[in-house]
């Protein structure tokens, strides 16, 4: 029987009006996806901007890679990113205007994913 692989949940809500906040947890997950944990990145409140196409663009904080630079690698490094639908639609945000790899998301689905992982760090 294989070891259970450590599993990690950043909860993300903010986006371009505090940088650094929404950073960090980007640079912390991409951290945990080299050490080989699995990672999960939930955008909620306005934290679901990160996830329409071209925003991230935009957002930098002096110290750290661009924001871009760091959703790109958690993408392709196998991290997961859920979108809030309820908070998608506060913002009239459609589905078809969030970037590849992000996974529009209702509660169940992020509880799911709260319970079934380790830690949780809300930012």
């Amino acid at each position: 029987m294989s070891e259970q692989k450590d599993k990690i949940v950043y909860i993300v809500t903010c986006a371009g009006e505090n940088p650094e906040r929404t950073t960090l947890p980007f640079v912390m997950a991409n951290a945990a996806l080299a050490m080989g944990v699995d990672v999960t990145v939930v955008l909620q409140a306005t934290g679901v901007y990160l996830a329409k196409k071209g925003y991230v663009d935009h957002v930098f904080t002096a110290g750290f890679p661009p924001l871009k630079e760091l959703l790109g690698n958690l993408l392709e490094g196998g991290g997961r990113l859920l979108v809030c639908v309820p908070c998608l639609r506060e913002r009239k945000i459609e589905e078809s205007e969030l970037i590849e790899g992000a996974i529009p998301a209702a509660a169940a689905l992020i509880t799911d994913e709260l319970l079934s992982s380790k830690v949780q760090l809300v930012y």
